[in-house]
């Protein structure tokens, strides 16, 4: 008698290899849309567009993008873990306001990490470090060399972390990313002043500290971390302290 063929369950089912495959592809997708979702925004943010305090809604978005709010969502937390945006108590996201009170604290302490993480490289480095370093440099040159102002505030980003990766200590690594991160817009409205079109003079500074760090220079990578930040920090200034008065700069109110 010939057997009767057994329907599989959908547990089953499900276990094919095709069915593997489609599972993969969609979560292969659903990565993908996340990602253009998390660029998008943080592109806008970071130029204004949408400024601070603006809402980010997880329905809105998902009619805007085309596509379910879970890649959406994901988006959202790592734009909110890179300081980009805020979860409030009833649970909406806004795009974070920029805390210009707390601006010179905030200086204050770019500065430090700026020198620490560039004495502590001279110290410590590998030459992967220093290949790691170059490349970051020769991306952000070709950001700077393109008026590329978004390219230019990632790759400077990644530029001052593989400094700091080459000095080994995780705990300094996280906290200069926090402020990195923190201070992108205020970067952003600092590229502005120069119409987005930076003097090479920055791209020869950043090339002045790997020379030190690659000689094991400390208290030269130190002194020159020091001076690249300061001409920031006094550029910076000079475009908020007038603002401090009135209205604030970036679409922030005083006191918000």
């Amino acid at each position: 008698m010939a057997r009767k063929p057994i329907k599989k369950t959908g547990a089953q089912a499900s276990a094919r290899p095709g069915a593997r495959a489609g599972g993969v592809r969609e979560l292969r997708r659903r990565g993908s849309g996340a990602a253009t979702v998390y660029q998008t925004l943080k592109n806008e943010i970071l130029n204004m567009s949408m400024a601070p305090g603006d809402p980010l809604d997880e329905t809105g978005l998902s009619r805007r993008f085309g596509m379910s709010r879970t890649p959406v969502r994901e988006a959202l937390m790592r734009l909110v873990g890179e300081g980009l945006a805020h979860t409030l108590p009833n649970r909406n996201t806004v795009v974070s306001t920029i805390d210009f009170l707390s601006m010179p604290a905030y200086l204050d302490a770019l500065t430090l990490m700026y020198r620490l993480s560039a004495r502590l490289a001279a110290e410590r480095r590998t030459e992967a470090d220093l290949a790691s370093i170059r490349e970051q440099q020769r991306r952000f040159a070709d950001a700077v060399r393109r008026a590329d102002a978004l390219g230019m505030l990632e790759t400077n980003r990644e530029f001052h972390l593989a400094i700091a990766m080459a000095g080994g200590n995780k705990y300094y690594n996280e906290l200069f990313s926090k402020l990195l991160n923190e201070g992108m817009r205020v970067l952003r409205a600092y590229y502005l002043s120069y119409g987005d079109r930076l003097p090479e003079e920055y791209v020869d500074e950043h090339e002045a500290i790997i020379a030190a760090i690659e000689r094991r220079d400390s208290e030269r990578a130190d002194a020159l971390a020091r001076q690249h930040a300061l001409q920031i920090v006094k550029r910076i200034e000079s475009f908020i302290a007038p603002n401090f008065s009135g209205a604030m700069p970036l679409g922030v109110a005083a006191g918000r």
